[in-house]
């Protein structure tokens, strides 16, 4: 409880952060008033407009990659994995590239085409990974590294081959990450999907923990072992699909949050999934005011924050793992 606790508090000073920090700094007297509908117009506009729904994007996905993260590394029983292990951010990239060559003037066309191919390259891997009524963790991995290097190829094809400046802005998008374009017309599906997912993972906290010992040893418990890696899969592709559809490609949240709260928390999944989605959610929100902060009157990537954050300790991760 007191780890909830505190993760809520340090979420809740991001977001207070988070709708202070931009080109136009305000006091949080100034948010306060803002979020009443009193104040300045601007101000209001501000907060309203643009921070708001930039934060509760942020939450949105910060939340839902850890969450993924946590069911990645379950299925795979490997604290290594992340939400992108499968392919689907891979697939999602490359949806949206090959449709911003030939509709970027549609809003809607690359983040459909991403949720779209998110979930075509899953249902490819899934497809793959069966050996009968089974699923092949060993073929889910492989399968998923093909594919992300064959769909990523079709990326670097579509930025070979953008027409104009706009394109290759769009492609950078997807592939660096960026909460710069939300919208509130664009965050209800991410955000629902996240929670969602963290509900339905933490009512299946038994099982999960019951899974990570291995899958002879949860059969012989009860667990239905088959139906929860389908389950499992089926989370990841809706959650990573919209995410990346939202926000593009955000590195390292899926893999660094979870392993992080298991060192501090334990591994017990009742705990483990809300507090991963607690942590996830402050810790995008925070890197991307930091990403509005490192250079004055520029917004840069979150996924480079991110990268630069969770390199180092995925380093450190090998280092501790035992291969």
């Amino acid at each position: 409880m007191r780890a909830a606790l505190a993760l809520v508090a340090v979420l809740a000073g991001a977001v207070v952060l988070s709708l202070m920090v931009g080109s136009v700094p305000l006091a949080p007297g100034d948010v306060v008033a803002a979020l009443t509908g009193a104040g300045d117009a601007t101000a209001r506009t501000v907060v309203w407009q643009l921070r708001l729904p930039r934060t509760v994007l942020a939450i949105a996905v910060g939340g839902g990659l850890a969450v993924v993260g946590v069911a990645m590394q379950a299925l795979v029983r490997n604290p290594l994995a992340e939400p992108y292990l499968l392919g689907a951010s891979s697939g999602a990239s490359a949806g949206a590239s090959v449709v911003a060559l030939v509709a970027s003037s549609v809003a809607w066309a690359a983040p459909a085409a991403a949720v779209a191919g998110a979930w075509i390259v899953t249902a490819v891997v899934f497809v793959v990974a069966r050996t009968g009524p089974a699923l092949s963790t060993a073929r889910l991995l492989l399968a998923g590294v093909a594919l992300s290097a064959l769909l990523g190829a079709v990326t670097a094809f579509a930025t070979y081959a953008a027409p104009n400046a706009e394109t290759v802005r769009v492609l950078l998008f997807w592939l660096l990450g960026s909460l710069s374009r939300a919208r509130w017309e664009w965050v209800a599906a991410p955000l629902v999907a996240a929670v969602v997912a963290t509900l339905g993972l933490w009512r299946w906290g038994r099982l999960l923990d019951l899974l990570t010992t291995g899958e002879e040893p949860a059969a012989s418990l009860g667990v239905p072992v088959e139906a929860v890696k389908r389950a499992l899969i089926a989370v990841s592709a809706v959650v990573t699909g919209l995410v990346v559809a939202a926000a593009g490609i955000i590195g390292f949240v899926g893999l660094i949050v979870p392993h992080a709260v298991r060192l501090t928390a334990g591994a017990g999944h009742r705990r483990l999934v809300p507090l991963s989605f607690l942590a996830g959610a402050a810790f995008l929100t925070l890197a991307d005011v930091a990403a509005r902060s490192v250079l004055p009157g520029r917004d840069v990537p979150v996924g480079v924050v991110t990268a630069l954050c969770g390199v180092p300790f995925f380093l450190a991760l090998l280092r501790r793992a035992e291969m």
